[in-house]
Parts: C-alpha cells; sequence; structure tokens
C-alpha cells in the first residue's frame, strides 16, 4: 500500500449544482459498485480524526496519541485478530471543507506485528492544519471515496471522532444522500468537554440524530480529549471484535 498522502477532499458546493449534482460529477453518486474482487478481509473500517480549529495543540496530542495507545492495547489486539479474516484499517484527519489528510493508508491487519506497525505510523504522524471550521459533511464524503479503494471487505465502517456539529458546508445527511453509502455503518465518538453543547441540542443527540448511519450504528462518548484513549477502545473492540463477527453472521442468514 501507499504511504500516507493527501487525497481529493470532498468537495464544496456550487451554486445551482447542489452537493448531489457534485458528487455525481466526481462519479460518486453515479457510479456502480466496484468491479467485483474476492473478498479478503471481514471489515474494511476507517477512522476520522477531527483537528478543525475548536481542538488546540494539547487536544490534538491527546486525541492522535490515543488512537495510537488504543490500538496497541492487548484487549484492541485480541479484537482485530479474533477472526482468521483480518480487517483493512486507514485513518485521516479532516477539518474544512478542503482539508482532508491520510495519515493512515489502507493495509490488512492480520497480525500484532501488523497492528503495532499501524499504531506507531500514527503516533509519529503530525498535524497537517489548525485553522480551518468543522465540515463534516465533506469529511464523510471523503470516507466514502476512501472505502471504494479499500480492500473488498464483508463490511465497511466508518468511524468519525469530533468535539462539535457541523458548521462548514453541507451536512451528513446531504452527504448520504449524494455519495455512495448504501451498505456502509457510520459510527461516532462524541468529544464532550463539561457536557459540550451545541447550541441548545447537546453534542451527542446531534450525532445520534445527524450522524449515524445504518442499523448497527452505535455512538461512543469521550469525557473530553483525556478521555478519548479510553472510549476508542472501547470503540475499536466493539467494530472489529466479537460483536462484529456476530452481526457478519446475522447478516448473511
Amino acid at each position: 500500500m501507499a504511504g500516507p498522502g493527501r487525497r481529493r477532499p470532498a468537495p464544496a458546493p456550487r451554486r445551482g449544482g447542489g452537493v448531489r449534482a457534485l458528487a455525481a460529477a466526481l462519479g460518486l453518486a453515479a457510479a456502480g459498485p466496484a468491479p467485483a474482487q474476492e473478498i479478503v478481509c471481514r471489515v474494511a473500517l476507517v477512522l476520522a480524526l477531527d483537528v478543525s480549529s475548536s481542538v488546540d495543540a494539547e487536544e490534538d496530542r491527546l486525541q492522535r496519541q490515543g488512537l495510537a495507545a488504543a490500538l496497541a492495547a492487548p484487549e484492541v489486539a485480541a479484537a482485530f485478530l479474533a477472526s482468521d479474516l483480518p480487517v483493512a484499517l486507514a485513518a485521516f484527519e479532516w477539518s474544512g471543507r478542503w482539508n482532508q489528510t491520510v495519515i493512515l493508508d489502507w493495509r490488512l491487519i492480520g497480525s500484532e506485528a501488523d497492528l503495532a506497525r499501524a499504531a506507531a505510523e500514527v503516533a509519529e504522524s503530525r498535524r497537517s492544519t489548525n485553522q480551518y471550521p468543522t465540515a463534516m459533511g465533506h469529511a464523510l464524503g471523503h470516507a466514502s471515496t476512501m472505502l471504494r479503494e479499500a480492500p473488498r471487505c464483508l463490511r465497511q465502517t466508518v468511524d468519525v471522532s469530533g468535539d462539535g456539529i457541523n458548521n462548514d458546508g453541507f451536512g451528513p445527511r446531504l452527504t448520504y444522500e449524494a455519495f455512495p453509502f448504501e451498505g456502509i455503518t457510520v459510527n461516532g465518538l462524541v468529544i464532550e468537554e463539561g457536557g459540550a453543547e451545541a447550541g441548545d441540542i447537546a453534542l451527542r443527540d446531534w450525532y445520534a440524530r445527524e450522524v449515524l448511519l445504518g442499523p448497527l450504528a452505535f455512538l461512543e462518548v469521550a469525557d473530553g480529549f483525556a478521555d478519548f484513549e479510553r472510549a476508542m477502545r472501547r470503540k475499536l473492540e466493539r467494530e472489529v471484535g466479537a460483536q462484529a463477527i456476530g452481526a457478519l453472521g446475522d447478516r448473511k442468514r
């Protein structure tokens, strides 16, 4: 797999066309399924980390190092290696409409050594920007395009974390209408600082209503950035472990 780098971000909407027209123009919304390939993994999981301007340098460190530590945790390793079929893993950071940067390109996790290398790559990554708002819809569009390039897996999951609501560009629900999200599960990790709220709407309620997608989707809540590692550990265990494998069996019946 290629090393980390910058991919073409989800576009900003233009007057007269809208997000659906732009997605179709990129061959995304109207595109059919990718060419048939042999199934090589059970879950393709892409992690999306918020680096918008509301996240300061220390919070970014806690989030980035927290993800690396979660990936290195023994219970998470056990979940990743709970089946003979590996997990395909990737990660990117996001903020404004045009600001999505891959920090971990797709790789198959089939051993503890694979997971350790992925954790080290995340830990060594450096924030690309700190000055843009929260364009979550564009981030989710970017996740959708990344999943089209993933190894062929039985399931596809987006794991998006953040500390605020969408405040730039189109939102998650418009993204789900315009980009190819059929069969994709979107889970959320809310980072709440002292019961953070978006206006009069609790942040977790906004995630539950606007972000979660799919019948198996769920929400994890971190009590501030210092709690990010614990929340991410729990989330990863649930996304790739025995519960996820059981859900695959339910779907195939």
